[in-house]
C-alpha cells in the first residue's frame, strides 16, 4: 500500500499512526464543522452519529481530489447524557466545559472513516468511559494554567496521557481512542488488504 493519507490537522492523530508504523502524509480536509454539527443536531442526531458523519465527510472531501489513495478521516466528541461537547475556542470555554463534566461520567467517542476516490470504503466508531472526579474552581483554573494552548485545543480539554489523567477517578477504554484514533482497528484493516 502507498502511504495513507491523513485528513486532518492532529499532531496527535498523526504520531499515533507514526508510533504504529503507519506511513502517512498529511491533506487538511479544511472542513468547516460547526455548520455541519448544527444541522445535524437539527435532526436529532446524536453525538455518535455526528462524529461519524465528519469522519466521513472529511475523508470523502480530501479523497474526491486524490484518484485511487486510501484517505483516514477522523473525528472525537464529547456525549455528556445526550448532549454533544465540541473542542473549546477559548480558555473560557475550556473551563464551562470542564465545570460540565465535573464530577460526572461522559462518553468520548472517536470516529474513524477510510475513503477513496470520494466514496467511504470503511469505518469504525469507538467509545471510552471516563469518569471526572469532583473538583473547585479553583482546581480546574490551576488545571487549565498548565496546559498550553497548542495543547489545550489539540487535545480537547483534556491530555489523558499527560496532566489530564488526573482529571479521573476511572477509565474504561482505549487511550488511543481517548486521543482520537482507534489504532488497532485502523491497523487491522490496512493489514487485511495487503
Amino acid at each position: 500500500m502507498d502511504k495513507l493519507i491523513l485528513a486532518s490537522k492532529s499532531k496527535v492523530r498523526y504520531e499515533i499512526l507514526l508510533k504504529y508504523n503507519i506511513k502517512c502524509i498529511v491533506e487538511h480536509s479544511n472542513v468547516d464543522e460547526e455548520p455541519v454539527k448544527q444541522s445535524l443536531l437539527n435532526e436529532g442526531a446524536t453525538p455518535e452519529i455526528i462524529s461519524k458523519n465528519l469522519a466521513e465527510l472529511k475523508a470523502n472531501k480530501v479523497s474526491q481530489k486524490l484518484h485511487d489513495q486510501l484517505v483516514l478521516g477522523a473525528d472525537s466528541v464529547i456525549d455528556l447524557s445526550g448532549e454533544l461537547i465540541s473542542k473549546p475556542e477559548n480558555r473560557e470555554q475550556a473551563f464551562n466545559i470542564l465545570k460540565k463534566l465535573n464530577g460526572k461520567i461522559h462518553h468520548l467517542i472517536s470516529s474513524v472513516c477510510i475513503s477513496k476516490n470520494g466514496s467511504m470504503v470503511w469505518n469504525y466508531t469507538d467509545k471510552a468511559n471516563l469518569t471526572m472526579k469532583e473538583f473547585t474552581d479553583g482546581d480546574l483554573k490551576e488545571y487549565l494554567n498548565k496546559i498550553s494552548d497548542e495543547d489545550l485545543y489539540s487535545y480537547n480539554v483534556y491530555q489523558i496521557e499527560g496532566e489530564g489523567r488526573n482529571l479521573f477517578s476511572k477509565i474504561d477504554g482505549d487511550q488511543n481512542t481517548i486521543m482520537g484514533l482507534p489504532i488497532d482497528k485502523i491497523k487491522q484493516y490496512i493489514e487485511g488488504l495487503q
